[in-house]
């Protein structure tokens, strides 16, 4: 999460330097070389997958594609902190797009915290408030988006390397932005050393992220793991008042308070419904 928040952060440093499509084909460059390293690395460069596995990865990469427009638009317009916080709706986004399009179990319990959460997301947004910022939109269209991304990932079938979707979903990315970028020639802009310094820390960032997201669940428990992701606000309030002198007003707080501790039960109860009782049976 400190990576990912890192990552975030030289992006938001470079702001109008560069226009968002020209940021997203060069980093997207730089990170698919450095992922296809990882890759190999961990062995799990393989490329051959059924057709359906296929569909689903490049449906996937479509839905990286609106998702990484929406939160890097929204990144560079709004507080760090707030988008992030905005983000942790994710967990109880995606605990409900199982429920309603998978038919996976999601008792009252959790249905109730899902209700809750989005309630703090609300007070984060405050839509209607004089602290109401539009784009604070496009990061629930980023939740949105994540949230299908994820959807398309439960199909695929096992033996399909995680390194090789996160692949599939950056190279469509870059060349979603290459591809904007052919069509529009005057957005390019000449890069400083600055900028460039900047492009190649977020993509280092964004490997160890990548690096690290799959360590942990390869030799951690989901439910044990996944709350660790709300540190990432931790790093965000830290990082947002040191670089921009953002802080959060006191309904933004209420809001946090609320998604977290929601999260955070909701991701207790997935833990007690499969945890099998002393006769075997899931509870």
């Amino acid at each position: 999460m400190a990576c990912f928040v890192a990552n975030d952060s030289c992006l938001k440093l470079i702001g109008d330097a560069m226009s968002l499509q020209q940021l997203l084909l060069m980093r997207g460059t730089l990170t698919i070389i450095l992922m296809f390293i990882l890759a190999a690395m961990l062995g799990q460069l393989n490329f051959r997958m059924s057709g359906k596995d296929w569909a689903w990865g490049n449906l996937r990469g479509i839905a990286e594609v609106f998702a990484a427009y929406f939160f890097l638009t929204a990144l560079f317009n709004m507080p760090l902190a707030n988008l992030t916080a905005v983000m942790q709706a994710l967990p109880l986004a995606i605990t409900m797009a199982g429920a309603v399009f998978l038919r996976e179990r999601v008792g009252w319990r959790r249905w109730s915290a899902i209700l809750i959460g989005f309630v703090g997301v609300m007070f984060i947004v405050q839509p209607g408030g004089s602290g109401f910022n539009s784009y604070s939109i496009y990061g629930l269209l980023a939740v949105a988006f994540v949230t299908l991304r994820d959807m398309c990932a439960r199909p695929l079938s096992k033996e399909v390397p995680s390194m090789v979707i996160a692949i599939i979903g950056a190279v469509g990315v870059t060349v979603a932005a290459g591809l904007v970028l052919l069509w529009d020639t005057s957005a390019w802009k000449p890069v400083a050393m600055r900028e460039a310094v900047l492009m190649v820390m977020a993509s280092f960032f964004l490997l160890g992220g990548y690096y690290f997201s799959v360590a942990v669940m390869r030799v951690g428990e989901v439910s044990f793991t996944a709350p660790f992701r709300y540190t990432g606000l931790i790093w965000a309030l830290v990082v947002g008042w040191y670089l921009w002198g953002d802080w959060p007003d006191v309904l933004t707080w209420i809001g946090i308070c609320i998604v977290v501790a929601s999260g955070g039960f909701a991701f207790y109860r997935e833990r007690v419904v499969t945890q099998p009782d002393f006769d075997g049976k899931m509870k």
